[in-house]
């Protein structure tokens, strides 16, 4: 909105006209000549300087399991990403991508197969909160930035989006409905706690010492795990917010007793909460997730141990709607979004 404002400001319009286009942004117009309180000069002017970014459904499936519908949207440049809106009891979650592709290369994540290929727009990263509401006749009450990417990675646009989507003049969704996860990029962990935005911040972790999840997780030759977990302390003790660590259990590789302890010892003294997500098997990937039995086993340790532990909710089974997994299917099959490559 500031620099709507300041664009408006500069062509001599009051700056009012700012909160008219950007309401009708909010509510899905495409044209300028739709902005019906706009003057016709102003129509033109605004159609010469600007455009607005659109994205088009490219496949869209439809769970028989449960309400999961998960979309491949197309880029107005031809790259596909993925978006998956999930029902439950308390309204309608959207997941959304932040990147086209992936540069971290996590061991059991599709989406960072064939690397990164851009960052997304703030406007694209919002569109896909937009389209799924025209689509599904809904409103979207969450909001998980789980999606393909980094979010951490593309720091800059994603700040514009949150500030965006929650503005009271947009979609107006509340920070405290919004979760960010990130692999562990610290720098920018320290200028996110700077803003101090009341948003969920979640981490994914996914081992409990420098050895396994380097394994797992390139980031960590980078970040090691102990000033990733220093690094959530002093973000904790700037914004006050409970941290979330995401934990994919991996058949005999992070599901024992041992692994439970080494948990419980490294979040000593946060306020947290362990978000337990059994590991998704990928196209050539070697991960499996433990029983159901195991998994219950597990989470029963941590509680016992003192951690608030859940095991997600597995959703859309049959739709492939683990990230990353539909995108790489259409990549391969029609050869979309593979070009152009940032290393």
């Amino acid at each position: 909105m500031e620099e709507l404002s300041t664009y408006i400001l500069s062509i001599g319009e009051p700056k009012f006209r700012a909160k008219q286009i950007f309401k009708w942004l909010h509510r899905g117009v495409r044209r300028f000549d739709e902005m019906t309180d706009l003057s016709k000069p102003l129509q033109a002017k605004l159609d010469n300087d600007a455009y607005i970014t659109t994205l088009k459904i490219f496949k869209r499936f439809k769970s028989q399991l449960d309400d999961t519908v998960k979309y491949l949207f197309q880029l107005e440049d031809g790259n596909i990403i993925e978006t998956v809106a999930m029902s439950y009891h308390h309204g309608y979650s959207i997941c959304i991508s932040s990147q086209v592709g992936c540069r971290m290369g996590c061991a059991f994540c599709q989406s960072t197969k064939n690397g990164l290929v851009r960052s997304l727009t703030a406007g694209e990263i919002l569109d896909q909160i937009i389209k799924v509401q025209e689509d599904l006749g809904v409103r979207i009450s969450n909001i998980v930035m789980m999606g393909i990417g980094e979010p951490l990675d593309n720091f800059d646009e994603v700040i514009r989006f949150l500030k965006n989507v929650n503005n009271p003049d947009g979609i107006n969704i509340g920070y405290r409905h919004i979760s960010l996860s990130t692999c562990g990029l610290i720098p920018q962990i320290d200028r996110l706690a700077e803003y101090e935005l009341p948003i969920t911040l979640s981490i994914s972790l996914h081992a409990t010492n420098d050895e396994k999840r380097s394994q797992i997780m390139p980031i960590n030759r980078k970040y090691h795990i102990d000033q990733l977990i220093d690094a959530c302390r002093k973000y904790q003790e700037q914004t006050g917010r409970r941290i979330s660590f995401e934990y994919a259990v991996i058949d005999g590789v992070n599901d024992r007793y041992e692994n439970a302890k080494e948990l419980k010892d490294l979040l000593k003294g946060l306020l947290c909460h362990v978000n337990l997500i059994p590991v998704n098997p990928i196209e050539d990937g070697v991960f499996r997730p433990p029983s159901r039995k195991n998994i219950l086993g597990f989470q029963e340790t941590l509680i016992k141990m003192g951690l608030n532990a859940t095991i997600r909710r597995t959703l859309g089974g049959d739709i492939s709607a683990s990230c990353g997994q539909l995108r790489h299917q259409a990549s391969e099959k029609e050869g979309i979004g593979l070009e152009n490559h940032q290393q």
